[in-house]
């Protein structure tokens, strides 16, 4: 009479130790999936970290390069060949370091597009309303990311004879 209720007793004990492994199984694999999805988070937020600085960087050399190509259109109004050739190195080696980075310029030929280039004026002209007809200041984007929009004028197209 014992070995059956012995036996019943085994049989529950069994069916609790398999329901307790079945319970830490799934809670380990529940931890395994959280700990990936916890390693793409650092990982995306690392790569995400390296463009802002990158970023930072190339938007506080912006102005060296912009005061570097107003010194090579001084300099070629003027017989300073040694001043412009190393001047012109100089913006030549920043230009090439910040597109390395991922630097571009913003393209300006053609249609103003509001999304990568700033309007300062529009003045009558002969081309079609809203193409760029001049470039005051270069934009930059790095990656898809507009660092600086480009400064345009804007034609409004030919004067009307009403």
């Amino acid at each position: 009479m014992d070995e059956p209720v012995e036996e019943q007793q085994q049989v529950d004990e069994l069916e609790q130790t398999t329901r307790e492994r079945d319970e830490y199984l799934d809670a380990l694999q529940r931890l395994k999936a959280e700990f990936e999805n916890y390693k793409k988070r650092v990982s995306r937020d690392q790569a995400e970290f390296v463009t802002l600085a990158s970023e930072r960087l190339v938007k506080q050399l912006l102005p060296v390069l912009d005061d570097l190509e107003r010194a090579l259109e001084a300099a070629a109004d003027h017989e300073e060949a040694k001043l412009e050739e190393g001047v012109r190195l100089v913006h030549r080696s920043l230009a090439d370091a910040l597109a390395r980075e991922g630097l571009v310029e913003v393209e300006t030929d053609g249609a103003f597009d509001p999304h990568t280039q700033e309007a300062l004026l529009a003045q009558q002209s002969e081309a079609d309303e809203g193409a760029v007809i001049q470039v005051l200041q270069k934009g930059y984007k790095l990656g898809d990311r507009v660092l600086r929009p480009a400064r345009v004028v804007v034609s409004q197209g030919p004067e009307s004879d009403g």
